[in-house]
């Protein structure tokens, strides 16, 4: 009831409301361009796409894509090109110096930006070659004939697939900037919501055992979203006081606080590098004549299949979690900044000793963070392993009766992600104008 009085409140406010309907606007005209085929598309080709072996590649680009690459739009590529360009900034921000120095000077990190909307571009062309030939590979059919043999065709759909990218981009900052923010996530998450009854249908249609998928997939859900929420929500205060000092006749300082640590500071945003840097091997193979070293890649990271598959996955989650925190705390300087407002963590030396001692609570409190996030990606494994001991008929006649998949462990955490970061939002907004937010 507090969170539907909230919302009422959100909405009788003109400036909300115009955020709200102006995000709302984005994601309407965002499905429209996701209902826009690119031209010479195959549709049966797409079709048996989605229904055969590649389906788990397909899946995952559909995922970041939003819905678009089921119907292959001119935004079928969504937001992953420019996923992989932040990925490669933020690996080599703490490698080079000078882009370590321009992140800190002033501007620096709107100029980085920029690069990489720069890298997005040939990260884009450079995608969009190779989804074409893998799942071309992957449907035995190609996804758009003459693609690669017709000049003009090749270029005509490599820049429309671009600029469709750099349009999901836009559409995504300006949610961002005039909407309820967080433009990119509620973009892939409103293509998982959209595309979730679908793949419940599909599920129940092509299984043989629809009652135990479908209490398999509401266990699922639940469970993962009271964990989800948990740990999301999980803080480790560490205390802080703050020493008294006397300007003239006032006195300052003397006061307590404490220092917010999250068990899962970075929310979704590991699992999508993951997913994209897994996609990634399957989509670089595609560039180059079909062999035995690219088919055991394609088999293993195009069709999500395998030991291989999912302990990179895993892996890839748990260090993207640890890589993303450590740069958070970095960046905070919170050691810094308490020795400057003359404060200090009881027991602990201001200065470096600080620094440690925060790095220390934070790589452990991380741990717990990163192994859930890692469990959470590797959830369909785990089912596909169930299934095949339980029912290794219907698993080797080939359906897709996994139930994991209908809202992916990621997907879920994306969908609690924003639904929790857009509450919160839109209840600071709510309590600066004195209403009752969403949280107590």
């Amino acid at each position: 009831m507090q969170a539907i009085e909230a919302l009422r409140n959100a909405w009788r406010l003109p400036d909300l409301r115009n955020k709200l309907l102006f995000t709302g606007l984005i994601l309407v005209v965002y499905q429209f361009a996701a209902h826009v085929p690119v031209i010479g598309v195959d549709r049966d080709a797409l079709a048996q796409l989605f229904a055969g072996q590649g389906a788990g590649l397909a899946n995952v680009i559909n995922l970041l894509s939003g819905g678009a690459l089921q119907n292959f739009s001119v935004i079928a590529m969504g937001v992953y090109p420019y996923i992989t360009a932040s990925i490669i900034f933020q690996l080599l921000t703490p490698i080079i110096p000078q882009l370590e120095a321009l992140q800190k000077e002033p501007g620096g990190r709107e100029k980085l930006q920029r690069y990489q909307y720069y890298l997005t571009i040939p990260m884009a062309v450079v995608q969009a070659f190779g989804q074409i030939a893998i799942f071309g590979q992957l449907s035995r059919a190609p996804i758009i004939p003459g693609f690669g043999s017709d000049p003009l065709l090749t270029l005509t759909v490599i820049v429309t697939m671009t600029a469709g990218t750099m349009f999901a981009v836009w559409l995504g900052e300006l949610i961002t900037e005039q909407g309820i923010g967080n433009g990119i996530s509620i973009i892939i998450f409103a293509g998982i919501v959209a595309g979730a009854p679908g793949n419940l249908a599909r599920l129940l249609a092509t299984t043989t055992q629809p009652v135990y998928n479908i209490i398999l997939f509401l266990v699922i859900t639940v469970v993962s979203i009271v964990a989800i929420v948990i740990i999301q929500e999980g803080v480790r205060r560490i205390p802080v006081h703050y020493g008294k000092r006397v300007r003239g006749r006032k006195q300052y300082g003397g006061a307590s606080t404490h220092i917010p640590l999250r068990v899962n500071p970075v929310g979704m945003i590991p699992l999508i590098f993951a997913q994209a840097i897994t996609a990634f091997p399957a989509i670089i193979v595609g560039l180059f004549p079909p062999g035995p070293f690219g088919d055991s890649i394609t088999q293993t990271f195009g069709n999500h299949q395998g030991l291989a598959y999912w302990l990179t996955f895993f892996l890839l989650t748990v260090g993207f979690t640890f890589f993303y925190a450590e740069t958070m705390i970095a960046n905070q300087n919170l050691a810094e900044n308490l020795q400057r407002q003359g404060g200090y963590i009881p027991g602990i030396r201001p200065g470096k000793r600080t620094h440690e001692y925060i790095l220390r609570v934070s790589r452990r409190i991380t741990l717990v963070g990163a192994l859930f996030l890692g469990i959470i990606a590797i959830v369909p494994g785990i089912v596909e392993f169930v299934n095949r001991l339980l029912f290794p008929t219907e698993f080797v006649s080939g359906s897709a009766a996994n139930a994991a998949l209908v809202i992916t462990g990621s997907g879920l955490i994306i969908v609690v992600g924003v639904v929790i970061d857009t509450m919160r939002q839109l209840e600071a907004q709510l309590v600066m104008r004195n209403y009752e937010g969403f949280m107590r």
